[in-house]
């Protein structure tokens, strides 16, 4: 009989899934695969690395939203933990499973993970920090917006409530400067905000970029440069309705396999929806680094 591990988030989302979990062991037990629940508290309380050297198991499996996997592929990382990951969305955001075709019919996504049926991708790395991303690292105006929306607003209203604090931040738009070295290549430029992105899905917009891959060992910078405010809101609005901007004039992008991020400001970056370290940013990509079941 496999063993899974499940680490799951009881309050992402609606904090709906700990009603879901019952069905959720029944199904993997016919299948026979056995899970080992790990319920997650937040607040530094979790020791996820050590939960999964101790439980050996055959394939993991995150409940939750982006924090939580970001969580989830962290401790596997520490711990040496090298077997697929497993990501059932429960949170208000879910962009990387969004991307790899994970949604809601849970019962035909266990067959494909009792048949063992997964794919390696690529992760970034924040060095120094010694922090991997599974999709995002951002800066800027909106980026911080996923940790500042309080939970219960988060879980009324869903994506709803990222839009209406989004709005909120625009009377307090602001560029600052940048100097990004990618690959060797120094960049200057005034911006709004950047993300460093391994997948085309972020913040719930479907698709910023055709060419950005999962597995081509590279990562993609796109930035919005310092422009008028009605330029700006037109590229807010093509990424909402999940048109690529990348060919945007008022777009940076950039794709290489390192990255070097500094400003004169004083400025905190955000990583997979949750805070992250001041800049500046080194990061760079750690090419299929994660296998998952997709």
């Amino acid at each position: 009989m496999k063993t899974m591990g499940l680490v799951y988030n009881p309050v992402s989302g609606h904090a709906l899934f700990k009603g879901k979990l019952d069905a959720l062991v029944d199904m993997f037990q016919q299948h026979g695969i056995m899970l080992c629940p790990y319920r997650t508290r937040g607040g530094g309380r979790d020791n996820l690395g050590r939960f999964l050297r101790e439980i050996h198991p055959n394939g993991v499996l995150a409940a939750g939203g982006d924090g939580t996997v970001h969580a989830v592929v962290n401790a596997m990382l520490e711990s040496g933990t090298d077997v697929p990951l497993g990501i059932l969305g429960s949170g208000t955001s879910n962009d990387f499973a969004t991307h790899l075709g994970i949604r809601g019919d849970w019962e035909s996504y266990i067959e494909r993970i009792a048949a063992d049926e997964s794919r390696r991708i690529d992760l970034g790395h924040i060095e120094i920090h010694n922090r991997c991303f599974v999709n995002v690292v951002s800066a800027g105006v909106l980026t911080g917006i996923a940790h500042e929306v309080k939970a219960a607003y988060k879980n009324a209203l869903g994506r709803v409530a990222y839009y209406l604090k989004g709005i909120g931040e625009i009377p307090r738009l602001h560029s600052f400067p940048i100097r990004i070295t990618a690959d060797g290549t120094v960049y200057h430029e005034d911006v709004f905000l950047f993300v460093i992105a391994n997948s085309p899905v972020v913040a719930g917009m479907k698709q910023i970029g055709r060419s950005i891959s999962i597995d081509d060992g590279m990562l993609d910078l796109l930035a919005v440069k310092k422009t008028g405010l009605p330029q700006f809101m037109s590229v807010a609005a093509d990424l909402f309705a999940g048109k690529p901007v990348t060919e945007r004039e008022s777009i940076l992008h950039i794709r290489a396999a390192s990255f070097k991020i500094e400003t004169g400001e004083e400025l905190y970056s955000d990583i997979d929806g949750e805070c992250g370290p001041q800049l500046p940013l080194e990061v760079r990509t750690l090419p299929l680094a994660l296998s998952v079941y997709c």
